[in-house]
């Protein structure tokens, strides 16, 4: 998990990985695909920047069937929770609004996920 608020912010300063970050505060957990639709980006680039929050430990991911399932880490910092959790409600009617409208968009979305 990031060290020290200088490695979350350095994490979370380019676009892509906040909005990842963000998306997945809001909606629990949501497989690759459906973070690649959300975001609308090719899916290389998604599992580039989702490696890197992973290996920050700002990610957990988890494997069901074919897809791989990304959310929150459960034992994140509580001072790096609540800094996601609050930059999550103050951006959410901006860019979250639009990328959680674009998700409930998505034809074909993964089965209902259980929490492992």
């Amino acid at each position: 998990m990031p060290r020290t608020p200088e490695e979350l912010f350095r994490a979370l300063a380019d676009g892509t990985r906040l909005r990842l970050v963000l998306l997945l505060a809001a909606e629990g957990e949501l497989c690759v695909c459906e973070l690649t639709h959300a975001l609308d980006l090719a899916q290389p680039r998604i599992s580039r920047h989702l490696a890197l929050l992973r290996d920050l430990g700002i990610l957990e991911a988890r494997r069901e069937g074919q897809w791989v399932f990304y959310s929150v880490a459960r034992d994140l910092a509580p001072w790096a929770r609540r800094i996601v959790e609050t930059t999550t409600e103050v951006l959410a009617g901006s860019v979250l609004a639009a990328d959680r409208a674009r998700l409930q968009t998505m034809p074909q979305r993964p089965p209902a996920r259980r929490c492992a």
